[in-house]
């Protein structure tokens, strides 16, 4: 059986004959050192046919879709062309031999033409990379690595543009922000109170919040000038008058030092900071909540948007935590307890990341291992339908978190819960009615649309009507003011030459 060796390259197909192969004495090391020397391998392998892309952009589609194993037309066409014709009803007495496994897989099912993809295949394929500059004769030197170098760019670049998971890792980077800057807040807010109790001690007693305590030192900036109008000011800082009024008074009984004006201005700047890190912080909230519903909104719907985020963050991507079964969702976060019971023959852990859940906070400490197991069943169906379903939708998340509330009450009262499938099924009959509720409403809209247009163009054509009839009128008594005009002029000149020749007549009498 001979064998055509497929080689898709930067600029074209091309299609090599193997000439002399014995399939039993297929050495992959014989052919490995001999790859090297084109003499040798150019009397095995010799170029049958070649055809080369139109433009870079056809290169790329070609190897996206050589990539994912699927084949083109093109390449469909060059094969039947230049492979040799099998008669129906019979078996192909060659093989092609190609790099992706795939892509072989899916020539066999498109044109039953018998592919094989083996380590003999590959070394050969090798030497054809090796020495194909030598094969094309009409590449100039250079344009093959230029080609290649050109294709490696576009073909990386559109994979980094073309993102499946559906740019969640601005989900992961939000999350890892959001845990620094609640450190990073924290540790400056103690760091204000310690440098402001120096001058203020008493404050720190009665403003608990440290972003309020930030505010407040910064209003406040020296306490000997406290006085009692500032207290509408601190009431709408801290929301209560009686606070205000305490702040006050203990301003003016402080045993704290007096500070100078330089140190006053660094305090408050560095209290401004701080409560520019905290604005900052609630607003890159606000964003991860938006990303949440986008991305994963059943799973956000299901557990909240920050155990959701510190979830997908964990796995990796969402794929990634689509793919993780149940079991693993439940100890997700959890890994150094799991290996070192798993050392020590302890009891493994029972949750994870999903602890945080108020979930498992409800439930009994009896059924916090049980309600975790199922909770991480309902994340691993949400995350999985948040990762595979075209439309985005919260229906499902919102059901699976009304399935869990009945397991609670199920652990706690014995109220039977309902069947997954039932809910499920209820699920898409709503979604399946909305969406025909949703196209009727679209075709009402046209139509009213279309109504409104006819309406306007009969309009519109009456209108036009009127204008000519009008036009026709104001032309037609134009035209009929001319004649008279013409009418009254031709009279005039009528009498003039009549009034001419009575004259003419009168003095020939007299003479």
């Amino acid at each position: 059986m001979s064998m055509y060796l497929l080689y898709e390259s930067s600029s074209g197909y091309g299609l090599f004959e193997a000439h002399g192969l014995d399939e039993i004495g297929q050495n992959t090391e014989a052919v490995r050192s001999s790859v090297s020397d084109l003499s040798r391998f150019g009397r095995v392998v010799q170029l049958t046919a070649f055809h080369p892309f139109e433009s870079a952009l056809d290169a790329l589609n070609q190897v996206n879709a050589v990539s994912e194993g699927v084949m083109t037309d093109e390449l469909r066409s060059f094969l039947e062309l230049n492979l040799p014709k099998v008669k129906e009803g019979k078996k192909p007495k060659f093989s092609v031999g190609t790099s992706e496994p795939k892509l072989g897989s899916h020539i066999l099912e498109a044109t039953k033409i018998p592919c094989q993809s083996n380590e003999f295949v590959l070394e050969l394929l090798r030497g054809v990379r090796l020495h194909f500059d030598r094969f094309i004769k009409d590449l100039k030197p250079g344009d093959l690595e230029k080609s290649q170098l050109g294709l490696a760019h576009s073909y990386s670049r559109a994979k980094v543009k073309f993102n499946v998971n559906r740019v969640d890792n601005m989900v992961i980077q939000a999350i890892f922000l959001l845990d620094t800057l609640d450190k990073d807040i924290n540790s400056f807010a103690m760091r204000v109170r310690e440098w402001y109790s120096w001058h203020f001690p008493e404050l720190v007693k009665i403003v608990n919040d440290n972003y309020l305590y930030a505010c407040v030192s910064k209003m406040i900036d020296d306490k000997s000038k406290l006085t009692e109008d500032h207290i509408p000011m601190l009431t709408e800082v801290l929301g209560d008058e009686d606070k205000a009024k305490e702040v006050v008074e203990a301003g003016k009984a402080s045993m704290g030092q007096d500070l100078s004006p330089l140190d006053l201005i660094n305090v408050q700047t560095f209290a401004k900071k701080v409560m520019d890190l905290a604005d900052y912080r609630k607003k890159l909230y606000d964003y991860l909540v938006a990303k949440m519903s986008d991305i994963a909104p059943n799973l956000a719907a299901l557990i909240g948007d920050m155990v959701g985020a510190r979830l997908i963050s964990h796995a990796g991507s969402l794929t990634n935590l689509a793919k993780c079964p149940s079991s693993t969702l439940q100890i997700l976060g959890a890994e150094k307890a799991l290996f070192r019971a798993l050392k020590t023959r302890g009891n493994t852990p029972k949750y994870g990341l999903i602890f945080h859940s108020s979930f498992i906070g409800r439930a009994s400490a009896k059924n916090k291992g049980r309600i975790a197991r199922y909770l991480a069943n309902k994340c691993s169906i949400a995350s999985r339908i948040d990762c595979f379903a075209d439309g985005a939708t919260t229906a499902f998340g919102e059901k699976l978190r009304e399935q869990v509330e009945e397991r609670l009450d199920f652990y706690d009262k014995g109220v039977a819960p309902r069947k997954n499938v039932d809910v499920m099924k209820e699920v898409i009959e709503h979604l399946q009615n909305k969406d025909e509720e949703d196209t009727v409403e679209a075709s009402a809209k046209k139509s009213k649309k279309k109504k409104a247009k006819s309406g306007e163009e009969e309009e519109a054509m009456v209108e036009e009507k009127s204008e000519k009839k009008k036009r026709k009128k104001d032309t037609a008594d134009e035209n009929e003011k001319s004649e008279k005009k013409k009418k009254s002029k031709g009279e005039e000149t009528d009498d003039g030459h009549s009034k001419k020749k009575s004259k003419k007549k009168k003095a020939k009498s007299d003479e």
